[in-house]
């Protein structure tokens, strides 16, 4: 799309790290935006790796009624597990276990990768949406997560009736991860990315360059009116973009993906410009057009600093 479209000439920070980036990079330039990456968080294997093992274990050997896939680093840490242990995530769930997801992002990546997705929220894509659609009784369920996540899903199912098994399957760390620590496994249909399900990277292959920021560098030029939108794709992004680039001036928006990052993101004491309703790179670039309307005409020039172009 030409750069006169709705985001033309849009300056937009992506806090995820250059390979689950590529999806959105390409989607803002094709609405005429100019992206930035600023990756603020990383992701690495689960520290207890014997417990996650033995859970693994368990699921191949049929102790779960269903496993719960809480975002796509989720699948990320099972994919790499699976690799180390020759097999696949297909030969991992059982047939007679069930899955659930939080939203269709999740979903497209394990049906991608040879899995059957019986539930997952179109609408409200969070643990609470999964919570209001899951089936009361008993069940036991295996809930791979993050080390930060919320206590509420779990709670959510045991409420419903489900006797809940979770396990930390990976750790959010600050950009970069230790590489040989960090979550790298390549998933069958791209990456939608990380947290609650985000944009898509298609991995190795993508020729797509932009500038990538350090944190600081990102700061002085948002300080200096260069840069006039930033995106947070999860809590744990909210949070780092608190810590290292906050506070943002009043004429850089701050886009959350999902309800749940906008509300981590105003607990923060972060103003939210708009909240995308889907966690696709489309859904990300409806929230920024609806935020930007009569701005562009005033934007200042980009001040000078080194970005170094990156290889997507």
């Amino acid at each position: 799309m030409s750069g006169d479209s709705a985001l033309g000439g849009l300056r937009v920070a992506i806090t995820r790290s250059p390979d689950r980036a590529d999806a959105l990079v390409r989607a803002l330039q094709q609405h005429g935006a100019s992206p930035y990456l600023v990756p603020l968080i990383d992701f690495e294997l689960a520290g207890d790796q014997k417990a996650f093992s033995e859970r693994l274990e368990a699921l191949a050997a049929g102790k779960y009624d269903w496993l719960v896939v809480s975002s796509i680093s989720t699948i990320r840490a099972l994919k790499q597990w699976c690799a180390a242990h020759a097999t696949t995530l297909a030969e991992l769930v059982p047939d007679g276990t069930r899955i659930a997801t939080i939203g269709p992002s999740s979903r497209r990546v394990l049906e991608a990768e040879g899995l059957a997705v019986e539930l997952a929220p179109e609408d409200n894509q969070s643990a609470a949406g999964l919570v209001d659609l899951w089936p009361p009784g008993a069940a036991r369920v295996l809930l791979p997560h993050s080390n930060l996540a919320e206590p509420s899903l779990a709670e959510g199912l045991s409420r419903a009736g489900a006797t809940v098994d979770a396990v930390t399957a990976y750790v959010t760390v600050d950009y970069p991860a230790h590489p040989e620590l960090r979550l790298t496994a390549v998933l069958a249909s791209g990456d939608p990315g990380a947290h609650g399900g985000s944009a898509a990277s298609d991995g190795p292959g993508s020729s797509t360059r932009v500038p990538e920021l350090t944190p600081a560098q990102a700061k002085t030029l948002i300080g200096a009116g260069g840069l006039d939108a930033v995106v947070a794709a999860s809590g744990s992004a909210a949070r780092s973009i608190a810590r290292q680039l906050a506070p943002l001036p009043k004429g850089c928006l701050l886009i959350a993906i999902g309800r749940p990052t906008h509300d981590e993101a105003i607990r923060l004491g972060l103003s939210v410009a708009a909240t995308a309703q889907k966690a696709t790179p489309a859904g990300i670039v409806e929230a920024l057009s609806c935020a930007v309307p009569g701005r562009m005409a005033s934007m200042p020039a980009v001040p000078a600093i080194t970005a170094y172009p990156v290889d997507l």
